[in-house]
């Protein structure tokens, strides 16, 4: 078995000089997230998540044609010896009479790709931009997934905008039975105790993925994979734990990082207990995931199946107070990857001899879960206090 760190979903900003993302930024890239995927986080599995647009396929197919992407036999494609590329889509259904939920549609091959493609633009007005409105159901779309060797995820289901559980149902059986999906992303704010209060989730792997809209922001969520080799029928397999390949661990924000942990009004910035807030701006309120989950919960305690994989609490180095662009550099250089960094934190010491005494006891605390922080809510991340 070997040890894979696996981001599942990277956006892509910009492709073929058009933008793809128009919330993400457009030096996130094909190349460039690629790039910062291996050689600065250290990941193993970068998924594309909008490698079905119609700008990024093309540069995909470039990229194929130019050698600096070719097809693994298990699927998915092999960038620098080093990073498989999962290829997917990121779609959008309505659900319900309350409100629409992303889906993650993960393909194997670029010719599934392009037949998904093919597909989306009898459903979707836009193939060119990502999360697109799809007029069809979620098991449809499952469905059609599948029947091209795909795998079917949820997308930050927690959270207050266009996810599942966040704000269209109460239960993802309302729309779709469990077993058409492969797995469940929790989102920011989110993590295995909090999904786990909710009976129907013990039934299904989870994973923390980040969700980038920034080269920064790519695997500031992230899993830790057994596999026997890479490929994405390898990480089929583990989704559903065959054969010994399985999700060994999630390494994710703490919740209160998350801008939508807590229900907060966006005028006052308070965090509220109801839906509406003292300053009057009613409409300004934000359901936080916390609140979210308190609302569906089946058990006041989480129920881990036996297999559950750990979930692992981090900060991204870039929110540590203190850590500046030339620490960043020197921290990767000394120790890895950020995600090497995380999983198999060095010792204090060993920190300090890189950068300093004061600086090292406060990455340490962060990357050793001592730290104290100020909960997000309303679209505002959390911070992270001095310690």
């Amino acid at each position: 078995m070997i040890r894979v760190f696996a981001d599942f979903h990277i956006h892509t900003g910009a492709a073929k000089g058009r933008p793809v993302k128009m919330a993400a930024s457009h030096q996130l890239t094909v190349a460039a997230s690629l790039d910062w995927a291996a050689r600065v986080k250290g990941l193993h599995v970068a998924g594309l998540i909008d490698a079905v647009c119609d700008p990024v396929l093309n540069e995909i197919r470039d990229l194929c044609r130019s050698g600096h992407l070719t097809p693994v036999s298990g699927g998915g494609l092999m960038y620098q010896a080093s990073l498989l590329v999962v290829l997917g889509a990121e779609v959008e259904v309505r659900v319900s009479n309350h409100g629409a939920a992303h889906f993650g549609c993960w393909l194997p091959t670029v010719e599934a790709a392009a037949d998904f493609q093919t597909w989306l633009k009898t459903v979707q007005s836009n193939t060119g931009l990502s999360s697109q409105v799809a007029r069809v159901d979620p098991t449809r779309l499952a469905d059609e997934v599948r029947a091209r060797g795909g795998i079917f995820v949820v997308h930050h289901a927690f959270t207050p905008f266009k996810g599942l559980l966040g704000s269209a149902v109460a239960r993802v059986a309302e729309v779709m039975p469990l077993e058409a999906l492969d797995a469940v992303e929790l989102g920011l704010s989110a993590d295995a105790d909090m999904a786990d209060r909710l009976e129907e989730m013990r039934h299904c792997t989870l994973l923390s993925n980040s969700d980038a809209h920034s080269l920064s922001s790519i695997a500031r969520e992230f899993n830790v994979l057994a596999l026997n080799e890479l490929s994405f029928e390898d990480i089929r397999h583990a989704l559903h734990r065959r054969g010994g390949r399985s999700v060994v661990a999630n390494l994710g924000l703490y919740p209160p990082l998350g801008k939508y942990y807590r229900t907060r009004c966006r005028s006052c910035g308070q965090v509220v207990t109801s839906e509406s807030c003292g300053c009057g701006a009613s409409r300004s309120v934000v359901q936080g995931v916390w609140d979210r989950i308190e609302a569906l919960a089946d058990q006041d305690m989480p129920v881990h199946p036996p297999w559950r994989a750990p979930y692992h609490y981090i900060v991204p180095l870039s929110l540590i107070p203190g850590v500046g662009p030339r620490t960043y550099v020197k921290l990767l250089e000394a120790f890895g990857g950020e995600a090497q960094l995380w999983f198999d934190p060095p010792s204090e010491p060993a920190l300090a001899e890189v950068i300093g005494p004061k600086l090292a006891a406060r990455v340490s605390a962060a990357l050793n879960g001592r730290l104290s922080m100020s909960p997000g809510g309303a679209g505002h991340y959390g911070r992270v206090e001095l310690v």
